[in-house]
């Protein structure tokens, strides 16, 4: 598949990582994601494409049209079309709260069609963006879209959470957050509800999320993994916990991961960026 992407023009940039078109046959038909530090808008032009939770009390989703997801904190499998048509959007954790309008904690581990959020919308956008001739030009569609809907006053706490969501992401989630809440000036309390309303979990959960982002990111498969040394050099001191957060947020572990990973590390485009790994 090919990948076109860039990064929005100010003030987007302050909350959105990347926009971008995929498109293409998949290499791979069913990808299982990680919770990775970022919540998404999907406008799918091709066929629907089909996402199970690792929760088991979940059913699974069939994902047509265009739909926002919020952050993730468990592993999901995504089933690809046959050929794959998208335009979409990277939100950093926060990013959705200004354009979405409703709370990020009612969006965490749920997809919801856009018409949901955007009331009678998703036809005209879609009709928009898929109507440009190229992928640069669905690219300046989408954003000037998401331009007209930022909203110019931020909600009440917006601003705490993308300076302090600002220095987890700089720090990989290394902060202690009694010191994170500290040099904002706020209670652990009110920094938790703030990131709830804003980025749907807990400053501790987003740290959790950047530090494994951090671990995954790092491991290349062409070489030896000292995975002690990634471990440590992530943040985690207890080597038991770092097992059994691996194995939550992949399904494997950590053996198991980077032997998938080697046998897909020939492909074009491997090793990912600790995202979307083959299911086998």
């Amino acid at each position: 598949m090919e990948y076109i992407g860039r990064v929005p023009a100010p003030p987007l940039d302050r909350f959105i990582d990347d926009i971008y078109c995929l498109s293409g046959a998949p290499g791979h038909r069913q990808v299982s994601v990680p919770p990775m530090p970022s919540a998404h808008f999907y406008l799918n032009l091709g066929e629907p494409a089909v996402l199970w939770d690792s929760d088991p009390s979940e059913p699974p989703s069939v994902l047509a049209g265009e739909w926002f997801m919020g952050l993730w904190t468990r592993r999901f499998l995504l089933e690809y079309p046959t050929r794959v048509h998208l335009v979409g959007v990277h939100f950093k954790p926060w990013g959705m709260s200004p354009f979405a309008g409703v709370p990020a904690r009612e969006l965490r581990n749920r997809w919801v069609p856009v018409d949901a959020v955007w009331h009678r919308s998703a036809d005209r956008i879609r009709n928009q963006v898929g109507g440009a001739a190229s992928a640069t030009e669905k690219l300046r569609v989408l954003e000037s879209e998401l331009r007209s809907r930022l909203v110019e006053v931020p909600g009440r706490g917006l601003d705490l959470v993308r300076r302090t969501g600002g220095w987890l992401e700089a720090s990989h989630g290394a902060i202690p957050i009694g010191a994170l809440s500290d040099a904002a000036g706020v209670s652990n309390n009110h920094l938790a509800a703030q990131f709830k309303a804003h980025a749907g979990v807990t400053p501790k959960r987003m740290a959790r999320i950047y530090r494994f982002a951090r671990l995954i990111e790092s491991v290349d498969p062409r070489r030896p993994v000292d995975w002690s040394q990634l471990a440590l050099t992530a943040g985690y001191f207890d080597q038991a916990h770092f097992s059994r957060e691996f194995k939550d947020f992949t399904g494997r572990t950590p053996t198991g991961y980077l032997d998938l990973q080697r046998r897909f590390a020939a492909e074009p485009g491997f090793p990912p960026a600790g995202g979307p790994m083959p299911a086998e």
